[in-house]
């Protein structure tokens, strides 16, 4: 049986008379919604005026006033906290969840500095070799690669020829105390290398110390090629007298300029941008007192709009010997110039307690409280 299309005074919610449902199994929602329908319509002129408004009216400017709430703050905390989520899992429900801050960004970002700085980094960096051969001075890496095991530019970072590790002159090698101690010194890795019994107690500074000793002097004092790279073509001064190998590391120049090969590729299913945060609608159960004071005003505002289009429906209705003109215009006029109020008191109220901003206001107060403990006097003490 259709309803009247006036107020009739009276509601009784059940489950499935919201157009999409979002809160019907939450009970709070189902409690108040009966509630804010008397509400609105008292304050829509009912029983001095007839409301042409029916229940399900009423449940529809509740749910979207609801939904509308939920939608501002998620939009806010996105912005707030997408920087922190990106890269997270889009199954990780975060609504009505504190996001703490983490360095994973910062970590995610020095990655791509620490692979053109050679320490570390997501890109790999691989190695290749070349065997020199005497009286030639010039090497075209990018041949190299003719079979098809790399395709692409490359960029060669260092070349360079295998010495003598510098660990392997690291020890007097005739510092041996007996057959125990090689034991020993097996335990640490070190093969048939001895470094006695010193080695473990000398303190790991020393050992750094020593090793860079013994590059730098191999560097000064012994006499080795240079190079110079140009678009990945290698010329060796001084000419090569004899046969050798030289090796030099490389990266795909697509493997470090792709923007899509990252820590996150390879998944769909991780926060991208906006669009795929997991915020989803709030819960009305979890909204606290003042949310639900805005969301009765709001949801007024939109049945104030809906009577107004019904009455602008006609612009005036004939009564005898005359007509009236209805008020339809007006509230929809009110109806907007109320919701655009709401909305920017609420985006202002979450600016104001945005992280950066409580960030802000809690220096300002520690500055504040440094400049007044500064002025208390110190105390004198006597005796």
């Amino acid at each position: 049986m259709a309803q009247e299309a006036i107020w009739a005074g009276s509601s009784s919610f059940s489950s499935g008379d919201t157009p999409w449902g979002l809160y019907d199994s939450d009970s709070d929602f189902t409690s108040d919604v009966d509630k804010f329908a008397d509400w609105c319509a008292r304050r829509l002129g009912y029983p001095i005026m007839s409301v042409e408004l029916q229940s399900g009216s009423f449940y529809a400017c509740f749910e979207e006033s609801v939904s509308e709430y939920s939608a501002q703050v998620n939009q806010f905390n996105i912005k707030d906290n997408l920087l922190h989520l990106t890269g997270q899992a889009t199954g990780s429900n975060v609504t009505h969840k504190r996001v703490t801050p983490t360095l994973g960004r910062n970590v995610f970002l020095s990655k791509q500095y620490g692979t053109e700085a050679g320490v570390g980094g997501d890109v790999d960096i691989k190695k290749g070799s070349i065997s020199v051969t005497s009286g030639s001075q010039e090497y075209d890496l990018n041949d190299l690669f003719v079979d098809g095991s790399e395709s692409g530019a490359i960029e060669v970072k260092r070349v360079y020829y295998e010495g003598t590790p510098a660990m392997q002159r690291f020890f007097d090698p005739y510092a041996t105390t007996g057959y125990g101690t090689i034991n020993m010194v097996q335990g640490f890795g070190f093969g048939q290398q001895s470094p006695a019994v010193s080695f473990t107690l000398m303190p790991l500074f020393e050992d750094l110390l020593r090793v860079q000793a013994i590059e730098l002097n191999d560097s000064i004092r012994k006499s080795a090629h240079s190079f110079s790279l140009v678009n990945n073509k290698l010329r060796i001064f001084p000419d090569p007298t004899e046969d050798s190998t030289m090796y030099f590391d490389y990266v795909n120049v697509s493997d470090r300029d792709n923007p899509l090969i990252t820590e996150y590729s390879g998944s769909a299913n991780v926060v991208s941008d906006f669009s795929n945060v997991p915020y989803d609608n709030m819960q009305y159960q979890y909204i606290n007192d003042v949310g639900k004071q805005w969301i009765r005003k709001y949801g007024l505002a939109l049945c104030k709009e809906l009577l107004g289009m019904i009455r602008s429906k006609y612009g005036a209705i004939p009564i005898p010997n005359a007509e009236t003109s209805l008020d339809g215009d007006t509230l929809r006029s009110e109806a907007a110039a109320e919701k655009e109020v709401l909305v920017t008191q609420l985006r202002e109220m979450l600016e104001q307690t945005s992280r950066k901003a409580l960030l802000e206001a809690d220096k300002d107060e520690a500055e504040f409280l440094q400049e007044k403990l500064n002025k208390v006097p110190y105390p004198i003490y006597i005796g």
